[in-house]
């Protein structure tokens, strides 16, 4: 005896075969899932295990993803799915399930956008305040104690050395101990490499979601593909050309910044991009693809710089900030130019394509020029 279920609350589906006095169901589950049944210390697998007299057989690779659950009736290896369906459910709505999947406007598609980037994080990774006091320091107060320090007899350029192999090596450690002390700086605002967004993914985030198995992630291509008029007549068929200008804190301040972000301004102000953007929103609603504390949000769109979430080395305090206030003294005003937005993607988060940007799972044109009769 088979037969087949569909669970369409959590979109996954099991599959019953039954054996001598053995039944099983395989139950499609996506990795990102599996540590939530295993439990730490695989406690959670062990307690249902133990309940219903069941076993939980994992897959062997992120490739495969379907459970296997065997137990000695169908009640028993039933309820066991039931309850791995309740966990997937109440692991979705976590926020310890991060968001896989986002709808985003590449900006990084503009080659003389993502060299500004560069340009701005090189130049404060290589240009801090040497105090985080109220009074930060200008870049003309900085150049001019270095141009004082070059001066000095104890920097390695004015030093007399005949061989010119130590002469280098003396001027490579100054150099070395200059970039340590600049670290050190950086390392006392928060600031590092890592916390910086990478310019070959600038984007602007339309709206976040949580596709957890390749069910989901076919019905997220499906609603995009099959919006594309729509979004398209939103914006009345003509391009649309946004503005950044200027640094703003998502929250907080520049003392204790979290989030540093460039505001978006449709160049026009006519709202097409957010009319288009809120018919996106509404078809994903619709599908019931979006989480339900999601679904009202109102969006606000902007173009993040850095953000601590991105921090590879946690920090100790509880709650993670960065000194931003000399990067506003330098850059607050900052006008990053105007750009065309092509298109639109449903992007894969932590998977990148060949050009450095968010893995594209679907994509749709947007009006590049204007339509005549």
């Amino acid at each position: 005896m088979e037969e087949t279920l569909q669970e369409s609350s959590s979109n996954k589906y099991a599959e019953f075969a039954c054996g001598v006095e053995k039944y099983s169901i395989s139950v499609e589950v996506d990795s990102s899932l599996i540590h939530f049944i295993k439990g730490k210390g695989g406690s959670v697998q062990t307690q249902i295990e133990g309940e219903l007299a069941v076993k939980i057989i994992f897959p062997s690779s992120k490739e495969d993803n379907c459970i296997v659950i065997e137990g000695n009736s169908v009640e028993s290896v039933t309820k066991a799915s039931e309850k791995i369906a309740t966990i997937v459910e109440e692991a979705v709505k976590s926020p310890r399930l991060d968001y896989s999947h986002f709808i985003s406007l590449p900006l990084a598609i503009h080659p003389e956008l993502v060299e500004k980037l560069n340009h701005f994080q090189n130049s404060i990774l290589g240009d801090a305040p040497s105090s985080q006091d109220d009074n930060l320091e200008s870049a003309a107060d900085k150049e001019e104690d270095e141009e004082k320090q070059s001066e000095s007899p104890s920097v390695a350029v004015n030093l007399e050395v005949q061989d010119e192999k130590e002469h280098k090596r003396v001027k490579t450690d100054t150099v070395d101990s200059k970039s340590n002390v600049q670290t050190s700086i950086l390392s006392d605002l928060g600031i590092d490499r890592s916390i910086f967004i990478k310019p070959r993914t600038f984007h602007l985030t339309v709206l976040m979601l949580k596709l957890w198995n390749k069910d989901r992630v076919a019905a997220a291509t499906e609603v995009l593909q099959g919006i594309s008029s729509k979004v398209k007549d939103a914006l009345d068929n003509r391009p649309v050309v946004i503005g950044l200008k200027g640094l703003t804190c998502m929250r907080g301040s520049p003392a204790k910044a979290r989030v540093v972000y460039a505001p978006v301004t449709e160049i026009g102000g006519e709202g097409r991009l957010l009319r288009a953007c809120q018919v996106m929103i509404d078809a994903y609603v619709e599908a019931g693809l979006v989480l339900e504390k999601d679904a009202h949000q109102t969006l606000k769109l902007h173009a993040t710089l850095m953000n601590v979430r991105h921090r590879k080395r946690k920090r100790t305090r509880r709650h993670d900030s960065f000194d931003a206030r000399h990067i506003f003294k330098v850059h607050g005003s900052k006008d990053w130019g105007e750009y065309l937005i092509r298109e639109v993607h449903l992007s894969q988060r932590f998977k990148f394509d060949e050009s450095g940007y968010y893995h594209c799972c679907a994509s749709i044109p947007l009006p590049e020029n204007m339509q005549t009769e």
